[in-house]
């Protein structure tokens, strides 16, 4: 897992033609809708097309509080929301579209903290699932630094991303052809592993805007051929790819797996730690002294033992109930934790089946959906934006057909979902 490889964009595109042809892309779906040119949408700068919205009648949920509020109206305006609560409190705008959500709960859009977007039909899928904001676990070619702007540009078509660019590891394949910059470190016969090779690809993507960075301290589990417990990276190297990216003012994910890198990568510095099936009590509490956040990624280590490789299958079943016991010590110690499914290869989880396996790990469904709402948001710095269908948040909304502090299944198939004000 954490990415399946993908095809590198055409050798034309520079690195300023990836945004601007991710902005003339999504320009041309702004103009159907506004009469704006695609030029003039792609050139301005500015983001795409929001909407005005009354949500009118379902069961709102406020995630931070957990309090509900039964015949709730949210007003959406520009995208954002404007007014929400009982319909006696609100002030319903008589010109505003209606989306009828009588019988129905109504949630803010939910947070995937781990996911791989390498297209524009990726993200569509990921935001018709829940999953109204994200952060990339990186991709080959910066796919998710366009999906980003694509995003911006149209808020329908994909999720608020936070983009990872390319994955700092040792041995980047065909990922060197990423960037001019990049292709002078095929020369190294060890791969990226000076303190020198660390950070120029630290800088490379900082350069191509990435918001925060993606490196790794073990092999994969998602690979029969390799050793997840292997560590690819020492405590050194990570703390110069950490140092490279705060130089930068961007925290770092780091791909873990075995005690010792677990270890290694929150004590180097990283700002969460993802998949940590051995995570140790020791690391746990230094996790929750430094603030780290743990993203299990609990959905992909599921995914391996259904798979039809034996050595994959096996690998899934044992590591599963050790993560999950992982999950439940780490809330339990207040480490905080985000949800994220780790979907990559084409095929996007509902980000409700990580809440789902979140509340089996031994979370109460309140804080097992905060994992996909309020704490997800913190992590991205999005908790002024996302998380919270609070006045001032983005007009983020999921309708879902039960209560989900009774049942958080009903998370995986929302019944309408609403971006930025724009119902899909």
């Amino acid at each position: 897992m954490c990415v399946e490889p993908a095809e590198p964009p055409s050798s034309r595109l520079t690195r300023r033609g990836v945004l601007a042809a991710s902005a003339a892309l999504a320009g041309t779906a702004t103009a159907l809708a506004s009469g704006t040119s695609p030029a003039a949408a792609a050139a301005s700068g500015r983001p795409g097309r929001t909407g005005d919205l009354v949500v009118d009648g379902g069961t709102l949920l406020d995630p931070a509080t957990g309090e509900v509020t039964e015949d709730a109206v949210v007003v959406i305006r520009d995208g954002v929301v404007r007014a929400a609560g009982s319909r006696d409190g609100v002030d319903i705008p008589a010109d505003a579209p209606r989306l009828d959500a009588h019988g129905h709960w109504i949630l803010p859009g939910l947070i995937d903290a781990h996911i791989h977007l390498n297209t524009a039909g990726e993200a569509l899928d990921a935001v018709r699932q829940g999953a109204t904001s994200a952060r990339s676990g990186s991709t080959n070619f910066y796919q998710d630094i366009a999906v980003r702007e694509l995003a911006r540009q149209a808020p329908g078509r994909a999720p608020r991303l936070r983009a990872a660019g390319i994955f700092v590891t040792p041995d980047l394949g065909d990922t060197i052809l990423a960037d001019p910059d990049l292709t002078p470190l095929a020369r190294l016969k060890d791969g990226v592993r000076s303190a020198q090779a660390l950070r120029r690809v630290v800088e490379v993507n900082l350069a191509r805007g990435a918001d925060v960075v993606k490196t790794r301290v073990n092999e994969r589990a998602g690979l029969p051929e390799q050793d997840p417990l292997a560590q690819v990276y020492s405590h050194e190297q990570l703390a110069e790819v950490v140092a490279a990216a705060r130089r930068g003012g961007k925290g770092v994910l780091c791909h873990s797996y075995s005690e010792r890198g677990c270890h290694d990568a929150v004590t180097a510095g990283i700002r969460s730690l993802e998949h940590g099936v051995f995570v140790a009590e020791r690391t746990l509490r230094e996790m929750r002294r430094r603030g780290t956040y743990f993203t299990p990624t609990l959905t992909a280590i599921a995914g391996l033992a259904d798979s039809s490789d034996p050595v994959l299958a096996e690998r899934g079943r044992a590591y599963l109930p050790v993560l999950k016991q992982a999950v439940l010590a780490a809330h339990e110690m207040g480490v905080p934790l985000a949800a994220g499914t780790d979907s990559s290869g084409g095929s996007i989880t509902p980000i409700g089946r990580e809440v789902e396996l979140m509340r089996a790990a031994g979370l109460s469904a309140l804080d097992a959906l905060r994992t996909a709402t309020t704490g997800a948001a913190r992590l991205l710095g999005l908790d002024g934006t996302a998380g919270r269908l609070t006045r001032g948040h983005a007009g983020d909304v999921l309708l879902v057909a039960g209560d989900p502090l009774a049942d958080v299944t009903v998370l995986k198939s929302p019944v309408r979902v609403v971006r930025s004000g724009i119902a899909l």
